[in-house]
């Protein structure tokens, strides 16, 4: 299994590992050519998410991306991963790739020093869940899938092929949430 992990910005370097960890292959994207490559699922990382979508578009990336996407390459985005796939911004702010059926709210929970770790229910199961200047899903669609929930406010979601959290779980032990993820490429790989 070939995962991408975008690594133009923000925290690519624990993610990559934690796929590394489970098997696969972690593929780092900084270029075009780093696409052109068989993909069997992509990674967007937390970071700054306006940085990030400036890179995405400077290295040509951001449309070739989105069509992969649009055309159901699961998709995994953690905090300004999750901003990235929002098809809505609370506040203001244009949408990046705008492919999961959700608003976020950036920032929600206040400035590094708002920064802090939980544990909550995902998909079930428990889990520790690290916020850094987290956003939170502000309104989710019929077809969205709400994952988790922490003090009421939604922190992840699914819809189809994309998966998001507001929270960091590649800054845990636990390989709960990149299980369920690698399940959704199993489920499309064997089709």
């Amino acid at each position: 299994m070939r995962i991408g992990v975008l690594a133009v910005q923000g925290a690519f370097a624990e993610h990559s590992a934690k796929v590394c960890q489970l098997g696969a292959e972690a593929v780092e994207i900084r270029k075009r050519h780093d696409i052109q490559t068989e993909l069997d699922g992509l990674i967007l990382p937390g970071g700054e998410s306006t940085a990030m979508r400036k890179l995405l578009t400077e290295l040509d990336l951001l449309e070739p991306l989105k069509e992969m996407i649009q055309n159901g390459l699961p998709v995994f985005g953690t905090c300004a991963g999750m901003i990235l796939l929002a098809k809505e911004i609370s506040g203001g702010g244009t949408p990046c790739f705008g492919t999961l059926d959700i608003s976020v709210h950036r920032n929600a929970y206040g400035r590094q020093l708002g920064s802090f770790r939980c544990v909550d229910i995902f998909a079930g199961k428990e889990i520790e869940m690290p916020f850094i200047r987290a956003p939170y899903a502000t309104n989710v669609r019929d077809n969205v899938t709400v994952l988790a929930s922490h003090d009421n406010r939604i922190v992840a979601v699914r819809q189809d092929n994309q998966l998001a959290t507001a929270f960091h779980p590649e800054l845990t032990e636990d390989f709960t949430v990149y299980e369920y993820f690698f399940q959704t490429i199993a489920k499309r790989l064997r089709k």
